[in-house]
């Protein structure tokens, strides 16, 4: 008796799709072929297509079954192997339903790192920004840091204003603003050592970490609110001579203007 290739997919649960790539990868043997044309399985077809679904039902990739094939002396091996993989892919699985239970829970944006999740309510649209980058540049230890911090420290009224400054603010408001940002600032540096030197706490190149972060804090945050971030940081890190040479030239500007 022999069966059509239809016939032969029906049999093995397949489709003839799936049969005729098997032929296309070298996995099954083409049949003969009556004087029409048509193809012609025989048991051994049959078998060896029930052997190929079952191997890919359990998950073993096409690429591979050649492979389990050929290890006929040792399967185990091949089959341990295929194990460790699942194995490493459902612990995968459950570490993403419990970040996405986490978000749900809090109902936090998806693409915030699943850590921050019940802070997402602290951090502003351009917070939420830098965490995600900070988490792709910064190492497990700097990004620990920075949760406890956001969790530690509730939002200042200067730092609330500071969200909320407009780009024309004027120059009373920037200074004041970033004379008060100033001891928080100082304080946070004393606490994170991670603030005082991000670049060794990258997690590839230190120059490429912090020229990432310049960019993306240069287009997240307006001319006003980059003015007084620069000011609080040179006077919470004890730059007074470049604090006035930065305040000279602000002025010339304005004056200039």
């Amino acid at each position: 008796m022999a069966w059509s290739t239809r016939q032969l997919a029906d049999l093995a649960g397949t489709t003839v799709k799936a049969v005729r790539h098997y032929h296309k990868v070298g996995l099954l043997e083409e049949p003969e072929r009556l004087s029409n044309g048509y193809k012609q399985y025989q048991v051994p077809h049959l078998i060896r297509l029930l052997q190929i679904v079952r191997l890919a039902e359990l998950g073993v990739p096409l690429s591979q079954i050649a492979t389990l094939d050929r290890s006929e002396e040792r399967p185990d091996d091949a089959i341990a192997v295929l194990d460790a993989e699942l194995a490493a892919t459902i612990a995968r699985l459950q570490r993403v339903r419990e970040e996405l239970a986490v978000i749900l829970q809090h109902r936090s944006p998806a693409a915030l790192p699943a850590r921050f999740a019940p802070l997402a309510d602290r951090l502003t649209e351009p917070d939420q920004s830098l965490v995600m980058i900070y988490s792709r540049v910064f190492d497990d230890e700097a990004i620990g840091e920075l949760e406890r911090m956001i969790r530690d420290n509730p939002v200042s009224a200067a730092e609330a204003e500071l969200v909320a400054l407009p780009a024309d603010a004027d120059r009373d408001t920037r200074r004041r603003l970033g004379e008060e940002l100033a001891p928080d600032l100082a304080e946070a540096r004393e606490a994170y050592p991670w603030l005082r030197d991000p670049g060794a706490y990258a997690r590839h190149d230190a120059a490429d970490a912090e020229a990432t972060v310049g960019r993306a804090v240069g287009e997240l945050y307006n001319l006003a609110q980059l003015e007084v971030l620069h000011r609080a940081n040179l006077i919470a890190t004890g730059q007074f001579g470049q604090l006035g040479a930065f305040e000279r030239a602000l002025a010339n500007k304005e004056d200039e203007g």
